[in-house]
C-alpha cells in the first residue's frame, strides 16, 4: 500500500472516473477535461453551464421529458453549490435510462468554480436505486416539493423536488426571492391568496411553534399543467418564540380534488333540477331570473322571460290519472327543451304545469317569433295517451329599473292574459 503516491493515486483516479468537468458558474461556461463511454456523446468539449444544468437536472427523474420552460428561472440557483455535493440522477442516453453518480467539489470557497466527476453506476446499483426509489415513491408519491425556511435569515434551503431527484439540492435561495418567483406558477385567481398566506408576517402571526397550516390552490406542475395542490407550512417546535423556522411542502391533491368537484357537481345538479322533468326547479330558475337581471344591469345583455302554461292540464289528470299526467309533463318539457336548444335559454319548472324560460342575448321581436313558433309546434305535436294539447305563453322584456319581482309579475300577467284571451296564444307586457 505504501507504493501509492499522490501522483499515482491521481493518475488512478483519472483513469477510473468516466467524466471530469471544470465549471465556471460566474462565466456560465464549462470545459470537459475527460469523457468516455456514454458521456462521449452526452458532453460537449466546451459549453454553456446553464445548458449543462438543464441536461443533468431539468428533466423528470424517470425519463427524458423536459421540465416546463416556466421553471427554468431556477436553473441559475440550482447551478450554485455550497460546499461538496453528491447526487444520483437518471439520464436517458441512447434510448436507455442510465444511473449516474455526480460528485461536485468547489475549486475554492470564493469563486463559483467547481469540479464535476461523473460515473455510470452498474446494473446492481441501478436495481438497488430502483427499489429504494420505489419505497420512497410509495411513502412520498404525493409530495412534489419540500424545503426548510428560516424567516429571520430570509433563506430557503434543503430544497427537494421529488420529480427531479429523491435527494435534496445543495443550494439555497432567499425566501423572499423564491416566493416572488414561484407566484408566477400559481393560477392567476389564486395568486393573491398565495401571497397572503406565504407572507412572512402572516406566518409569524398565525403559526405557533409546532402548528401546521395549509391551503389548496392550483399550481403549474413541472410539465406546465395546472393541477390542484395543497401548500403546507409547519412551524418548528422549539422553546424559542423568536425562532421562525418552517417546513414547507407541496402535495399533489389533483386527482382527489377532481373527484370531489365531480361529486359536488352531481349534488349541485340534483339540488337544482326538478325531479320529474329534469329542468331547473323553482328555486334554481328563480335564481336564473335574478342572474339575468344582473347581466342586464352590469353588461347590458338583452334578457327576456317566457312563461308557458299547459292548457286544461287539470282535465288530463282527471281523465287519465296522474301517472299519465306526469308522462305528458315530461314529454312536453322534452319538446320545449329540444326546440330551444339552439338558443341561450334556461328553462325551469315554476310549479305544476307552469314553466319559465330566461332568454339571453335575443332581440325581443325574435323572442316573440320564437314563442309563437314553439306554441304552434306544440299544438301540432302528438302526445302519448292523450293525443294533442296546447299551451299559453306570456312574454316580457327586462327594462331599466326592473327587479326580479317586477319582471316576474309582468310575465305572469302576460301569461294570464293569454289564458283569458282564449288560450293557445302568445301575449306580452
Amino acid at each position: 500500500m505504501s507504493d501509492y503516491t499522490k501522483e499515482s493515486v491521481s493518475n488512478l483516479f483519472y483513469e477510473k472516473v468516466d467524466a471530469i468537468i471544470i465549471v465556471d458558474a460566474q462565466k456560465d461556461s464549462y470545459h470537459t477535461v475527460k469523457k468516455r463511454g456514454l458521456f462521449e456523446s452526452f458532453l460537449e468539449p466546451d459549453g454553456n453551464y446553464e445548458s449543462l444544468v438543464e441536461k443533468l437536472w431539468f428533466h423528470f427523474n424517470d425519463n427524458s421529458n423536459k421540465i416546463a420552460d416556466d421553471y427554468h428561472v431556477f436553473i441559475p440557483m440550482i447551478g450554485q453549490f455550497n460546499g461538496k455535493y453528491v447526487d444520483r440522477i437518471k439520464l436517458r442516453i441512447n434510448g436507455k435510462i442510465r444511473l449516474i453518480q455526480i460528485s461536485i467539489y468547489p475549486i475554492d470557497d470564493k469563486s463559483n468554480k467547481y469540479m464535476f466527476f461523473l460515473d455510470e453506476l452498474d446494473n446492481s446499483e441501478y436495481l438497488r436505486e430502483f427499489l429504494t426509489d420505489k419505497k420512497i415513491d410509495t411513502i412520498q408519491s404525493s409530495y412534489l416539493f419540500s424545503m426548510y425556511v428560516d424567516l429571520i435569515k430570509d433563506i430557503a434551503y434543503s430544497i427537494n423536488v421529488t420529480e427531479i431527484s429523491s435527494n435534496p439540492q445543495n443550494y439555497d435561495v432567499k425566501y423572499s426571492t423564491w416566493r416572488m418567483m414561484i407566484v408566477n406558477m400559481i393560477w392567476p385567481e389564486d395568486q393573491n391568496l398565495f401571497l397572503e398566506r406565504t407572507d412572512p408576517e402572516y406566518l409569524k402571526k398565525n403559526l405557533l411553534p409546532g402548528r401546521t397550516a395549509s391551503f389548496d390552490c392550483q399550481m403549474k406542475n413541472l410539465e406546465g399543467v395546472f393541477i390542484w395542490v395543497k401548500l403546507i407550512f409547519s412551524r418548528t417546535n422549539t422553546t424559542n418564540e423568536d425562532d421562525f423556522r418552517f417546513v414547507f411542502m407541496v402535495q399533489d391533491i389533483h386527482e382527489n380534488s377532481m373527484q370531489l368537484f365531480e361529486t359536488l357537481k352531481k349534488y349541485e345538479e340534483l339540488a337544482s333540477k326538478d325531479a320529474l322533468t329534469s329542468v331547473y326547479n323553482h328555486g334554481r330558475i328563480e335564481t336564473e331570473i335574478s342572474n339575468g337581471i344582473e347581466d342586464f344591469k352590469s353588461k347590458g345583455t338583452q334578457i327576456s322571460l317566457m312563461m308557458l302554461d299547459i292548457d286544461f292540464f287539470k282535465e288530463v289528470n282527471d281523465k287519465f290519472g296522474h301517472s299519465v299526467g306526469d308522462a305528458v309533463l315530461k314529454q312536453f318539457v322534452n319538446f320545449v327543451v329540444d326546440f330551444l336548444k339552439p338558443y341561450n335559454i334556461k328553462t325551469g319548472r315554476w310549479g305544476g304545469e307552469e314553466f319559465v324560460c330566461v332568454c339571453y342575448e335575443m332581440e325581443f321581436e325574435m323572442v316573440k317569433q320564437l314563442a309563437d313558433q314553439l306554441r304552434q309546434k306544440i299544438s301540432e305535436a302528438e302526445f302519448e295517451n292523450i293525443g294533442s294539447l296546447t299551451c299559453s305563453i306570456g312574454l316580457t322584456e327586462v327594462k331599466s329599473g326592473d327587479n326580479a319581482k317586477g319582471v316576474f309579475d309582468r310575465v305572469d300577467k302576460a301569461m294570464y292574459d293569454a289564458k283569458t284571451n282564449g288560450r293557445n296564444c302568445v301575449t306580452y307586457n
